[in-house]
């Protein structure tokens, strides 16, 4: 976000507060920071639906009009306690700074705040924003704090650049993976099963078979080995790994089994460390390359949700490399090349490349030695260039705690950024569990690790992917490749004969239509985006051929034999 649209946000946020209390002068308001594409402020004490929108508005618009100063004071802790004595949630804010507070006075209205801001309203352009919707939000997002409720605003440089996001956001809803995925019958979820748990229905598991198994064979053919893990383990392996010291929040509660306790997996890595630590391991083994495709569960909030994007189970392409040293950069310029081939194949070719740092003016806050994140941030950093890949963006202070990474991010067909893929260096999990392997000189060392998950979460991935293609995949990918449309009974046993043809070759297809309209069955396997549509009539059964339409597009008359060709051709990666 620019630095000049981030305080225009920001500052509509004051705006949108100091509109509020006036026409709400009892309202308590919260917290109001800029966000991607525009702000939001949180209050107590409202109740605002959309209808006001207009009003509250018109009220921003005769601030904006007034042309008030945005001015910044530095008072002391007491000063700031008498100033906000009517307003709780900044009284609880004020309690956890150190020193000189900050406020921003702006007419009558006075924010708790760093700033930045722009100069005055009146800099502010009435034409660029708009009030867009409303939430609940827990204060300081904690479930155990008061409900407050969220007013949502959108706002751009200009009244241009406003509309063009609107209608980008409409373009989105059709793309919806949740709309798509209910019409063509891929997935879904019950709140008796539980929330944010995906159920795959006949159509969407083999989608997600099809993706999961070209995953693993890309690895395969890069001299990965498969491994498989338990969903559950004894709490003592989480204690030892961190996970319950850092991680806890997000893991599910103990199980207790003949009186130990067990934790649902939030990840996989533990595991695989258990089983390189099983044996002795000499340098000549590494790389040790482990791939599984490993179902983990994870507690995200309720309101955090959203269909398969933000699911609470998900399965992983998880993988993790066991290296020497001087085998990391190759490995991570492999784990690149992969990464490339594997979206450039499923057309999603665009990627953006982060090489997540630690902050150097904060060392104490990682875990590991200099010399340790030394030798993996220029091992990065080699391989990025190594790769090709020269206009990486590096993000200082965004590394996990215990290692610098590379993040991946995919460009959708609409322009939106997703981030998918990681690969992460991890100094943690191998000095926790004191892997070694036994050096040339007989002499124990400790190897680097590595994990790396290249479409990340299948869930995360369909549910962008679904949305990239509008549910229009490749041929290869196609749940169902074709359906057999016959005119009337009389070609039924016909098309059977052409199914079971097409079925000995591999070809996912189904005979539909028996008893709808021939064009009723036609739309609906449109609607379904299944990529050929074979029409049967007596003149095919008597010449043996079927009528083929593609992607909507009438392709004429061919032979069954001809047909299995062209769809082997469309079929190729």
């Amino acid at each position: 976000m620019k630095k000049s649209l981030e305080k225009q946000r920001h500052s509509l946020a004051h705006v949108l507060a100091k509109a509020i209390l006036e026409l709400n002068p009892k309202a308590e308001y919260a917290i109001g920071p800029a966000i991607e594409d525009g702000f939001y402020y949180d209050f107590k004490d409202i109740d605002v639906s959309e209808k006001d929108f207009q009003k509250i508005e018109k009220e921003m618009k005769k601030i904006i009009k007034e042309d008030l100063e945005f001015k910044k004071k530095k008072v002391s802790k007491k000063k700031a306690r008498e100033i906000f004595k009517d307003q709780p949630y900044k009284l609880e804010l004020i309690k956890d700074l150190k020193g000189k507070i900050s406020i921003y006075e702006t007419g009558d209205f006075t924010d708790l705040c760093e700033g930045p801001h722009v100069k005055s309203t009146g800099d502010l352009n009435p034409k660029a924003f708009k009030l867009d919707r409303t939430s609940g939000a827990y204060f300081k997002g904690s479930e155990d704090r008061d409900m407050l409720q969220r007013i949502y605003g959108l706002a751009f440089e200009t009244e241009k650049e406003l509309e063009k996001y609107l209608e980008k956001r409409e373009e989105a809803k059709k793309r919806d993976h949740r709309k798509i995925g209910k019409k063509q019958e891929l997935f879904m979820f019950d709140e008796e099963v539980g929330q944010g748990l995906p159920l795959y229905l006949p159509k969407g598991a083999i989608l997600r078979k099809l993706l999961m198994d070209f995953a693993m064979d890309t690895y395969l053919a890069h001299d990965y080995e498969i491994v498989s893990t338990p969903h559950i383990a004894n709490e003592a392996l989480w204690e030892k790994s961190g996970h319950l010291k850092h991680y806890a929040e997000d893991m599910y509660g103990a199980l207790e089994v003949d009186e130990k306790k067990y934790r649902l997996k939030p990840m996989n890595c533990p595991f695989h460390v258990k089983m390189y630590n099983s044996k002795t391991r000499s340098y000549r083994e590494l790389p040790k390359r482990w791939a599984e495709m490993g179902t983990v569960y994870r507690y995200e909030k309720s309101g955090e949700l959203h269909g398969l994007t933000r699911p609470r189970a998900f399965t992983q392409d998880d993988a993790h490399i066991i290296c020497r040293p001087d085998q990391l950069q190759d490995e991570v310029v492999s784990a690149l090349k992969i990464t490339k081939y594997i979206y450039d194949t499923l057309g999603m070719e665009d990627l953006i490349f982060k090489l997540s740092t630690r902050d150097k003016k904060k060392k104490e806050d990682y875990f590991g030695t200099d010399e340790q994140w030394e030798k993996a941030e220029k091992a990065l950093e080699k391989a990025l260039k190594s790769f090709g890949q020269t206009d990486y963006v590096i993000d200082e202070g965004e590394a996990a705690f215990y290692a610098p990474k590379i993040d991946i991010d995919a460009v959708d067909a609409m322009g939106r950024k997703w981030q998918l893929s990681t690969i992460q260096v991890d100094f943690n999990v191998t000095s926790r569990f004191e892997m070694t392997y036994v050096n040339e000189k007989g002499e124990e060392e400790t190897p680097f690790m590595v994990h790396r998950a290249l479409l990340g979460s299948i869930e995360r991935f369909l549910g962008v992917y679904i949305e990239h293609t509008e549910g229009v995949f490749p041929v290869w990918l196609s749940p169902v490749q074709a359906w057999i449309i016959p005119i009337s009974e009389k070609q039924t046993e016909y098309a059977q004969s052409v199914r079971k043809k097409l079925r000995e070759k591999g070809v996912r297809v189904s005979v539909e239509g028996i008893n709808e309209t021939l064009s009723k069955t036609i739309r609906n396997g449109e609607i379904q985006s299944i990529p050929y549509l074979l029409v049967v009539g007596d003149r095919e059964k008597d010449s043996k051929t079927v009528n083929i339409r593609f992607r909507g597009e009438k392709k004429g008359e061919k032979t069954v034999e001809e047909l299995i060709e062209d769809i082997e051709k469309k079929s190729k990666k």
